[in-house]
């Protein structure tokens, strides 16, 4: 099988189906056959729709023949998160409780990309309901790591990130409610933004943890997920926590020399970088060189970059799993198979056992977060626990807000520690969880962070993070433009 795309990125890709250098047929063809031959190992998708593809890409060359108009993303391959809405293309959740469920309708960000030309290959494996941090709890089984299939892909979405890392998709969108994007980003060597709560629109992806949960897109490098935000970001009449305004316009940072990013990023004042000492040097040892490198580098290009702290983060993670496991109780409330589920024969059931029988269905991580959500949002608890989770959300928020009057950027690692064997944590929820305690600070406060490929330990890929104030992507994806360029590293696993 030929690799002739697999470096190209989603602009390489477009040009070269719209000068005829390629067909879109020919591409899909190539991702298709892709899948075929890796996704078995890998496990990356759940649903694939190869003959809408096929069409779709059919009908790209046929307006390029007739030189009619197609849209900017026009024959760029993409793979959805499974929890995100696809018009009659199922959406499981990787869950047994959907797992024959077509939605009636798009999401938002589908319909805008769909808008755009972008050809929807298939739905992509996640922890159930988007519960986990290792695509391990799927009902279909763990996506694998492409860079060695014995290790975690991450998770929540494992499945988008894997996806990308291995070729059988150009990009992805995912969806991140304390790190689900930026996590597997990390584990594959690939590029995972969460961005600003309110960028995006919601509408269409189901809900886990409303307060908390935004998509993201995934891609090979800083542009193509800089590509995709512009796309899916904005206003939508149809979620009231998007905004409107002027923060959608993203510049082709690749297309600047890195002289040019850093002369516009100082423009206003001098342009400073935030080094999260205290949590750096927690991490592991590989973890924590590779971002103190990162930090030298930034140096190098004469950015200026202090070490800093932040105080409350002992507090993040616990109040991020009260307040998430609180709305994921809520909103998962309404799977009882009269208003939504799966189909079971009510005939011969009274209703408690029905009920209890049709609440079965869920995972064992959807359930432990459903009994913890529950127990405290209870009457005896929901002042002791979840109002105690708020404030201590506002207090991070706080004192991220008072950090960003010194610092444009604050830099951390991803995940503390390296990508670790399937099935190594699974029995341990607590160790598990705290593969996030790095990443859910961004979704407590509601600001954008992004993960980059920064290198690799023992054969397994090191993510870093940066972190920015409220709509303030630009900056973010400037420095990580210039980083990326220094780093340079494989974002393009095909190890086995």
């Amino acid at each position: 099988m030929t690799n002739r795309f697999q470096n190209y990125s989603i602009r390489q890709i477009h040009n070269g189906i719209k000068n005829e250098e390629f067909t879109s047929e020919e591409y899909v063809s190539y991702i298709i056959d892709r899948i075929e031959k890796k996704d078995e190992k890998i496990n990356a998708f759940i649903t694939v729709d190869k003959e809408k593809a096929l069409e779709n890409a059919k009908n790209i060359d046929k307006k390029i023949r007739d030189k009619e108009k197609i849209g900017i993303l026009a024959g760029v391959v993409m793979g959805i998160k499974d929890n995100i809405s696809t018009i009659d293309l199922k959406t499981t959740c990787a869950s047994l409780m959907l797992s024959d469920y077509y939605p009636p309708y798009d999401a938002t960000v589908v319909k805008r990309l769909k808008e755009n030309g972008v050809i929807i290959i298939g739905k992509l494996n996640m922890d159930e309901f988007g519960m986990g941090s290792t695509t391990e709890y799927s009902i279909i089984g763990p996506t694998k790591n492409p860079w060695n299939l014995d290790y975690v892909a991450g998770g929540s979405s494992g499945g988008s990130a894997a996806s990308v890392a291995s070729g059988e998709c150009t990009a992805s969108l995912g969806s991140d409610t304390g790190g689900s994007v930026r996590c597997p980003a990390s584990f594959c060597s690939v590029v995972g933004l969460k961005p600003t709560y309110g960028l995006v629109s919601r509408y269409g992806l189901v809900s886990y943890a409303n307060s908390l949960e935004q998509i993201g897109p995934v891609g090979r490098s800083v542009s193509d997920v800089s590509t995709l935000l512009k796309i899916i970001s904005g206003y939508d009449e149809k979620d009231n926590t998007t905004i409107s305004s002027d923060y959608t316009e993203y510049d082709d940072l690749d297309l600047k020399e890195t002289d040019q990013i850093i002369s516009d990023l100082n423009k206003n004042k001098p342009f400073k970088i935030g080094l999260l000492q205290d949590l750096t040097n927690k991490a592991d040892k590989e973890v924590s060189q590779y971002v103190y490198r990162s930090i030298d580098l930034l140096k190098e290009n004469h950015l200026e970059c202090d070490e800093t702290d932040i105080n409350s983060t002992e507090y993040a993670l616990p109040s991020y799993y009260t307040i998430a496991s609180a709305e994921a109780s809520s909103n998962l409330a309404r799977y009882d198979n009269i208003r939504y589920g799966f189909e079971l024969n009510p005939e011969g059931y009274e209703w408690n056992s029905y009920y209890s029988d049709s609440r079965s269905r869920f995972g064992s991580e959807v359930k432990r977060r459903i009994f913890v959500g529950t127990y405290v949002l209870s009457s005896g608890y929901y002042g002791k626990y979840y109002m105690k989770a708020q404030k201590a959300k506002s207090m991070i928020k706080h004192e991220l807000k008072t950090l960003f009057q010194e610092y444009d950027i604050l830099v951390l690692p991803t995940v503390p520690i390296l990508p670790f064997k399937i099935g190594e944590k699974i029995d341990d929820p607590l160790k598990m969880y705290l593969t996030d305690i790095y990443t859910v600070i961004a979704n407590l406060a509601g600001i954008p962070a992004i993960s980059l490929p920064v290198g690799f330990s023992g054969g397994l890929p090191v993510g870093i993070q940066l972190m920015a104030d409220e709509f303030k992507e630009k900056n973010l994806l400037a420095v990580s433009t210039i980083l990326e360029r220094m780093v340079n590293i494989k974002k393009y696993a095909d190890v086995f």
